[in-house]
């Protein structure tokens, strides 16, 4: 590389970085290759000095992946940038920067440019503050490391998977009632104080507590959640933040990890630059018994398993009711689900009941909501034809027409607005989160307030993008077509039996109240309008 003219005018970042795909091969950390840490900061602190060049500050990045640029002192780098206390950034090579190819190229191609910062990577030639320099061949570099990142994943993935099969834990965390070995790599312990949380929930579920009535239990007695005992930051705030769940209950009670069977790849990522997961299917995942000690005989496991499966079984017949899919809770907005009460003489009576509270019942923002689905289908369905039965019978529907109109046309027009008035805010928001990420480049705002005000912003932001899909998802839903709703009604009227799928094309969606009041919501206007006559 040629000698750097006027070198005193620089200062200079020197930004090393290995990542744990980088750092090993075969599961062998690899302290002689060229590319540790070690090897990067000689070469690049001997450049430095060969070229009089100052140099502000070394950032390291020891263990984080190239394809994303959420690591500590990168971010520190940008920060010190932004705070014009660097001009110059030296790596071993474009790959250290990063391997996504994208975000390479977009802080080669824009953030350093517009921040005057000369960026060279030694090994691959590029200097972009020298006068002969031409972005030519630097943006193939960057998809070929990207390739590289790739094909990495699939080696280090292909190394998990094996280890899996041989029944080492890889896990970050130990399964709840677990520690890692501090002896032994790759190998879990018992965690006494966790382990008899678990044992008594096992014991519970003998005594026939099912699994929400062993999370009320857990609940009541501020026993904490495997989240919260790990001390692991939770990302959903609400009342049900930090509260035990049926579910959570269920997937323990059910987890061969406690009778000493190693239990993983239950999930993968659904792509090597995402953090996003998907469920892999059980018959692939990585099981291996006894690699562990058991915290449960596989005895009292098969007779929990069998009460669960009990249960699961009977609730089976409730899983295809006429109103599935459209019937909710009028207060917190979740659909019902359908629980069983058998009787004295074995007879099963079916109930709606708010989903979330079967999850969480006292901890719960809502209340049960049990009316016996029979009572409520029965209402809907009569509810419905005696609505037909007005509108077939008249004879001039002339002002039910103009009257279902004029409401179509004020409902949509304020729901139109109230889409571009959420949009609006979901801009703001987005321009607020830009004006963090500014201001902590800028040294204005310290890493832990950028995370939480990042964090509410982006909670908000789901929250709008909900709310916009709801919206235009019930815009979509309410129409007004003459037409379809005479055929409708004729094929509801001359029915004897009914079906899921007719219910469907008239209502919109039916609302349970606390009150135990049936509301519903018509997909066509002209039936809502004589709905609320």
């Amino acid at each position: 590389m040629n000698k750097i003219s006027n070198p005193e005018n620089y200062s200079a970042a020197l930004y090393l970085r290995l990542s744990k795909e980088d750092d090993k091969k075969g599961g062998m950390r690899i302290e002689d290759d060229s590319e540790s840490i070690k090897n990067q900061k000689a070469l690049l602190e001997n450049f430095a000095k060969e070229q009089n060049i100052n140099i502000y500050d070394i950032y390291i990045d020891d263990g984080y992946s190239g394809t994303s640029f959420q690591r500590p002192d990168f971010e520190r780098m940008l920060s010190d940038i932004g705070a014009k206390k660097i001009n110059m950034v030296l790596t071993k090579d474009m790959s250290r920067l990063g391997r996504d190819y994208i975000d390479t190229g977009f802080y080669m191609e824009r953030y350093f440019p517009e921040h005057n910062v000369r960026y060279i990577s030694l090994l691959d030639g590029i200097d972009t503050g020298a006068d002969n320099y031409t972005d030519d061949i630097a943006p193939f570099k960057a998809i070929f490391n990207d390739y590289y990142a790739k094909d990495i994943s699939k080696k280090i993935t292909s190394v998990k998977r094996d280890k899996q099969k041989k029944g080492l834990f890889i896990g970050g965390k130990a399964p709840f009632g677990y520690k890692k070995s501090s002896t032994e790599k790759n190998v879990i312990v018992i965690d006494e104080p966790a382990a008899e949380i678990v044992r008594e929930m096992f014991q519970l579920a003998l005594e026939g507590n099912s699994c929400r009535e062993i999370a009320v239990i857990l609940n009541n007695r501020n026993v904490p959640t495997p989240a919260v005992y790990a001390n692991i930051n939770l990302s959903v705030k609400g009342p049900y933040s930090g509260k035990w769940s049926s579910e959570r209950v269920t997937f323990m009670l059910k987890n061969e990890v406690y009778i000493g069977s190693m239990v993983q790849g239950r999930v993968q990522k659904v792509s090597y630059k995402s953090k996003k997961f998907r469920k892999v299917p059980k018959e692939q995942w990585a099981v291996v018994e006894n690699t562990h000690e058991p915290l449960i005989d596989k005895e009292t496991f098969q007779k929990v398993n069998a009460l669960i499966q009990s249960r699961n079984r009977t609730r089976s017949c409730t899983y295809d009711f006429l109103l599935k899919g459209i019937i909710f809770c009028h207060e917190c907005g979740h659909p019902l689900g359908v629980m069983n009460r058998p009787l004295a003489n074995g007879q099963e009576v079916l109930y709606f009941a708010c989903r979330t509270y079967q999850r969480f019942t006292k901890n719960s923002a809502c209340t049960c909501h049990c009316v016996k689905v029979e009572a409520v289908t029965k209402a809907v369905l009569e509810q419905v034809k005696k609505i037909c039965q007005y509108y077939a019978n008249q004879l001039d529907l002339d002002e039910i027409t103009k009257e279902a109109r004029r409401r179509l046309k004020d409902e949509k027009r304020k729901q139109g607005k109230d889409i571009d008035s959420s949009k609006k805010q979901l801009e703001n928001i987005q321009l607020k989160i830009d004006k963090i990420y500014e201001d902590k480049l800028n040294g204005e705002i310290d890493e832990e307030l950028f995370q939480r005000m990042y964090k509410k912003f982006k909670e908000e932001q789901s929250m709008l993008r909900d709310k916009i899909s709801s919206l235009e998802s019930s815009a979509d839903n309410i129409s007004f077509d003459k037409q379809r709703v005479k055929e409708l009604v004729t094929e509801f009227l001359n029915r004897k039996e009914y079906d899921r799928a007719l219910l469907v094309s008239l209502i919109h969606k039916i609302e349970l109240t606390e009150n135990k009041e049936v509301l519903i919501h018509f997909k066509y206007k002209e039936l809502d309008v004589i709905n609320h006559l």
